[in-house]
């Protein structure tokens, strides 16, 4: 009992002294840490860094607006930079106009987005573009792509992540050749989709999986679904990722809300807005659950679920564009092609 009294007056100790340093958010310090990449320096920034961002922007105008846009942009990246220099992560940015050979070099295709070097793969980020957002990111992507659960308490947290797509697999070891596999797959998502491991015999009983079986968990659905055919090939692994990336219920989340928006069906959204944290909102969100549910076998249905408390720089926008009230849940039917024909209910 000394002993535990000890360590938590250790503890208090620790953190009485840095409580003044505890919250100290990070501001621009005014180095300058974005690079302007191009065809010289380029083979020197990717050996550099163990991960290398990079915004592929059109050439900017000479207008105040444009001007001030790309300089709130760059300093999204500069502070982004400031706080990731410890973690050997380089950012930088590419002309679309001036850098042309460069970027078609790289691959890079799209204008205005973000890309990511890790090894030798290229990640977009689909996400708002905001220092926090981008740096979560980030740090998201430099871990393993596959987590490794080991007990009982890991599981209860593995049960916890129900908003997002998640697989789970039973191995043998790390030095498998199907956790091999199943890794290999795992990279091509990182980190939309969450991989997970076990090798150990007692969590994958509590899972119901047999050696070298993976699980694929579609988002608030009850029981996962059993990938067919074990044990898999690294493209079996993400053909099948791809061909049930669409859930039934999908939140639209910060870190990769462009690509969610853009997987539209056929230019359409069922589009649903309930704050999680509001009686009314976690009643409404209960019932969508359930027919998610109930429809989890049709693949014409897809519901796109905003929580409008994850974006509140977009709530004045979206009340005035589908003049709808967000102070209550909400549901309708979004043309993404043409937001002005939209008619939530």
């Amino acid at each position: 009992m000394k002993a535990i009294c000890w360590i938590l007056a250790g503890f208090y100790l620790l953190f009485c002294c840095k409580a003044e340093e505890g919250l100290n958010f990070p501001t621009y310090d005014g180095k300058d840490r974005v690079i302007d990449l191009n065809e010289k320096n380029y083979k020197q920034a990717l050996k550099k860094y163990d991960m290398l961002c990079l915004l592929f922007h059109e050439p900017v105008s000479s207008d105040k607006v444009s001007q001030k846009q790309f300089q709130m942009t760059e300093m999204v990246l500069e502070l982004a930079a400031q706080v990731l220099e410890p973690r050997s992560i380089g950012f930088g940015m590419v002309d679309s106009k001036k850098d042309a050979k460069l970027a078609k070099k790289l691959g890079l295709l799209e204008e205005g987005s973000l890309y990511v070097f890790k090894d030798e793969r290229l990640v977009e980020f689909d996400g708002e573009l905001s220092a926090d957002v981008l740096v979560e990111f980030l740090l998201d992507l430099l871990e393993d792509p596959v987590e490794i659960i080991n007990s009982k308490l890991e599981l209860q947290a593995f049960d916890q992540i129900d908003d997002e797509i998640k697989l789970i697999g039973y191995f043998k070891g790390e030095d498998s050749e199907h956790f091999k596999a199943f890794e290999e797959a795992a990279e091509h998502f990182q980190p939309y989709v969450k991989f997970f491991a076990t090798f150990d015999k007692g969590v994958a009983k509590k899972l119901g999986l047999k050696m070298n079986e993976v699980d694929f968990y579609e988002p608030f659905m009850d029981e996962p679904v059993h990938i067919p055919d074990k044990p898999y090939s690294e493209e079996e692994l993400v053909d099948f990722v791809r061909e049930h990336r669409r859930a039934t219920l999908r939140k639209l989340r910060p870190e990769d809300m462009f690509e969610t928006w853009e997987d539209d069906m056929e230019g359409i959204h069922i589009v649903a807005f309930a704050e999680e944290d509001d009686p009314d909102g976690f009643e409404f969100l209960e019932i969508l659950k359930q027919v998610a549910r109930d429809n989890t076998d049709n693949p014409d249905l897809s519901i796109v679920w905003i929580d409008p408390d994850d974006f509140p720089l977009l709530i004045t926008y979206w009340e005035k564009t589908f003049k709808i009230d967000l102070f209550r849940p909400q549901i309708g039917v979004v043309n993404v092609t043409d937001v002005s024909s939209t008619c939530p209910e």
